[in-house]
């Protein structure tokens, strides 16, 4: 009855979790059910503790959001958003694929898929829509470009797939890269494509104006944020790789950095960096210890091996679960961070037992539930991009709709039935 009763549980889990609840509690809830409908309790407080002291999570993830929040307080994020935007604006005939690319670029360094719409689409939504193209359509453009985070080095989900793989961080992002790629220029032409069926890339008169043309940008302070993953990538090379430049060591070097160049107040840069710890630990710690909880009650009442022994010998199953539980779930409830997280920990690390790696497995969760995001009218990103311009987000996701799904196919394909 146990296995029955931990599916029930899983039921009105994902229920709550699209009705948006608080995603925390939701899963912290039915992780302590599970564990005390099957009398280990001590199992969900105990992984509770574990979860919370993960020191490869702690250092990597909370750095990243402290230098996120230093690249906010310093403006450096607005000005490589005004330098990428002054690029593309020179190439109005292919406006749409450009700001999609450039989005997901610019989601790398930056990325918060909800922050990230916002800097980029308050400049690049206007000039799409004085340029013609439909508000839908601009707004869509941002939004499918913010699935760029696979690749970034303080991705919550890259930096769990390391921690489990035992492999630095910039070699798990070496796996999904490829995919990552692809998808993210699927979901380019397949919008321009859309767009141009529906006669929304040209003839819509802007009532709203363009980008500040009036913002100086600085190429120095427009270089700042990407300077922690360049030093990632020269970290990872053989000739460098004694150095140690890790994470949070390369978040700090950036810091000092946006001091130097932008020549802020030392006190209010340390008081932004420390902020944005605390909130990365309250925020993406926070899902991730409840997961945590949740996970240790789905071990409780059997399920997880149940799952992993009906896995067994079809590694395209795994593939498939791997994609399509994370990608629909992302869809429907606007965050993918709660199903992948889950999956990650449930599933993942037993990985070897099927003759597969973590981080092929864990990269393809984390890229599918990006996808599902990316075309969900609930996300974050997506109500502000819609907030921008002036439209409903059901129009807004419907547009992503056909490239998403189709980048979602081609992920499985390049990375699923590859396992």
């Amino acid at each position: 009855m146990l296995p029955i009763i931990g599916v029930l549980i899983i039921l009105v889990t994902i229920y709550a979790i699209i009705k948006r609840y608080e995603t925390r509690l939701v899963l912290f809830t039915a992780g302590l059910a599970m564990c005390l409908i099957a009398l280990d309790p001590m199992a969900a407080f105990n992984q509770f503790q574990t979860s919370m002291t993960n020191a490869g999570l702690i250092k990597s993830i909370l750095s990243v959001m402290g230098f996120a929040y230093v690249m906010k307080l310093t403006k450096c994020d607005q000005h490589l958003v005004h330098l990428v935007a002054g690029f593309i604006t020179r190439f109005r005939a292919i406006l749409i694929p450009l700001t999609v690319l450039a989005t997901w670029i610019i989601n790398i360094p930056l990325s918060s898929a909800a922050g990230c719409a916002a800097a980029v689409g308050a400049i690049l939504i206007p000039v799409l829509m004085s340029a013609g193209v439909h508000p839908a359509v601009a707004a869509a453009a941002v939004l499918a470009g913010t699935f760029g985070s696979v690749l970034s080095p303080g991705n919550s989900h890259v930096v769990m797939v390391a921690e489990m793989s035992g492999l630095p961080e910039i070699q798990v992002i070496y796996t999904v890269a490829a995919a990552a790629a692809v998808t993210g220029l699927i979901g380019a032409i397949v919008l321009t494509i859309v767009a141009r069926i529906r006669k929304e890339d040209r003839g819509y008169q802007a009532e709203i104006s363009a980008e500040d043309t009036d913002f100086q940008v600085s190429i120095a302070k427009a270089l700042v944020p990407i300077v922690p993953l360049v030093l990632l990538i020269v970290g990872s090379l053989p000739r460098f790789s004694e150095i140690g430049l890790n994470v949070a060591t390369c978040m700090l070097i950036g810091t000092i950095v946006a001091l130097v160049v932008t020549r802020s107040n030392p006190a209010e840069v340390t008081k932004a960096f420390f902020d944005g710890m605390g909130k990365a630990y309250g925020d993406v710690m926070g899902i991730i210890i409840a997961a945590g909880v949740f996970t240790a009650g789905l071990a409780s009442v059997g399920l997880i091996d149940m799952l992993l022994n009906s896995l067994t010998g079809a590694k395209s199953a795994i593939g498939a679960a791997a994609t399509w539980g994370p990608f629909l779930v992302a869809v429907l409830s606007g965050s993918g961070d709660a199903a992948t997280i889950a999956f990650n920990q449930a599933v993942t690390p037993h990985a070897a037992n099927f003759g597969l790696t973590i981080q092929a497995v864990g990269t393809l969760a984390s890229l599918a539930g990006a996808l599902g995001r990316s075309m969900s009218p609930v996300a974050g990103a997506c109500i502000v991009v819609s907030g921008i311009a002036k439209v409903n987000p059901m129009e807004v996701a419907k547009r992503n709709m056909p490239g998403m799904i189709l980048a979602s196919i081609v992920a499985f394909i390049m990375m699923g039935l590859a396992l």
